[in-house]
C-alpha cells in the first residue's frame, strides 16, 4: 500500500470515542478490503493490523532522517488498529508518530496484514521525553485514560498523548504479555489489564557525547 498521512479529514464525528485523536492514537484509514477480509475471517476485536516496511522497496531501502531529538528506532514493523476503512484503493493513511517509527515518507509502499497473534500485554514501561508531565498531579490516571486510544504497542516506538492542549511524548523502552510476563516486542493493550510505570525521563538523562 501507499503511505500517506493521516489529518483532521479523517477525525471521526464529535462523541466517537477516537474524536479529537487522530495523531494520539494508533488508528489508521485502511481501503475497503480490508474490512472485507476481517468479515472473512470472522477476526475478534480489537483488529490490529501490522503495517511493515518491504526490504528494498520501501523508500528504495533508505530510511527519512529523524525530527530533532529523537534517534531511529530503526523497526520494521508497527501494528495498530483502524479508524476507518475508507481510503482509496492501494492507499492507506498513517499517523505522524507511526510513519516517524517507521522512517517513512509520503507515497513509500509498506506492506498491511491483519493480525490475529497479538500477545495481550500486562506491563508496559515508558520514557516521558519531558520531565514535565510527571509533574502533574493524576498523571498515572492521565496516562491511563490516554492508553485507551492504543489498541497496540511497540517497544522502540515513541507514542504522543495530549493533555490540557499540550502534547507529550513517550519511549516505549519494554512491553510484557500475559499471563507469563514474557518481554515481547509487540503486545494489545486494548481490552487488557496492563499495567504502566514510568522510567527516569529522557529529558534529564546525561546526554552522550
Amino acid at each position: 500500500l501507499i503511505v500517506l498521512p493521516l489529518d483532521e479529514r479523517f477525525d471521526p464525528p464529535m462523541g466517537s470515542f477516537s474524536h479529537g485523536h487522530i495523531q494520539t492514537g494508533d488508528k489508521m484509514s485502511l481501503p475497503r478490503n480490508f474490512w472485507d477480509a476481517i468479515q472473512k475471517n470472522k477476526a475478534e476485536v480489537p483488529w490490529l493490523f501490522e503495517v511493515s516496511r518491504i526490504n528494498g522497496v520501501t523508500g528504495a531501502g533508505e530510511r527519512v532522517e529523524m525530527p530533532i531529538d529523537m534517534t531511529d528506532p530503526m523497526l520494521n514493523k508497527v501494528v495498530g488498529g483502524a479508524v476507518d476503512f475508507r481510503s482509496p484503493p492501494n492507499y492507506i493513511f498513517l499517523p505522524r508518530w507511526m510513519m516517524v517509527a517507521l522512517a517513512l515518507k509520503p507515497l513509500d509502499v509498506v506492506e498491511v496484514k491483519l493480525v490475529q497473534n497479538t500477545p495481550p500485554g500486562s506491563a508496559v514501561k515508558l520514557r516521558p521525553h519531558s520531565t514535565a508531565f510527571t509533574k502533574i498531579g493524576n498523571h498515572q490516571a492521565v496516562l491511563e485514560t490516554e492508553l485507551k486510544h492504543y489498541s497496540a504497542l511497540t517497544k522502540g516506538s515513541t507514542i504522543p498523548f495530549d493533555y490540557n492542549g499540550k502534547r507529550y511524548y513517550f519511549d516505549v523502552v519494554e512491553l510484557r504479555s500475559a499471563p507469563r510476563g514474557e518481554r515481547v516486542p509487540i503486545a494489545k493493550v486494548q481490552d487488557c489489564d496492563i499495567a504502566a510505570e514510568f522510567v527516569r525521563p529522557k529529558d534529564q538523562m546525561k546526554r552522550k557525547n
